[in-house]
């Protein structure tokens, strides 16, 4: 992690920051060929130099989401639009258990789509 990602997690607070980097994990193992960026002054994740999604924290919520890029192309009740045209936000909530196979199933999709891009 380089520094300004390294700030972006450490500078967060509990239960957010662990959520955070349990978040950044699970995107990476999903597949060897995701690496971290970061774009936009956040963290990201590419495959192939291609943007796949993105970490941040609601301003309503206070609570930590995934991103995903082309959340466009991916229906699944959780993920929600709001006023974007091609991205769609999975919140999370820090104080319960993560989803980690809803996670995975949804980065899995999402990687579908990069490939077949």
């Amino acid at each position: 992690m380089d520094n300004e990602q390294e700030h972006f997690y450490l500078s967060k607070t509990e239960p957010n920051k662990s959520c955070l980097l349990t978040l950044h994990d699970i995107i990476l193992n999903q597949d060897k060929n995701i690496t971290p960026c970061w774009k936009y002054r956040m963290p990201c994740f590419c495959i192939r130099n291609k943007m796949l999604c993105y970490l941040w924290i609601d301003k309503k919520t206070k609570e930590p989401y995934i991103g995903f890029v082309d959340g466009n192309l991916i229906e699944h009740p959780k993920l929600i639009v709001g006023n974007r045209n091609r991205m769609k936000i999975l919140p999370i909530n820090p104080t319960k258990d993560i989803p980690i196979k809803l996670i995975k199933n949804l980065l899995s999709v999402a990687l579908q789509i990069k490939n077949n891009a």
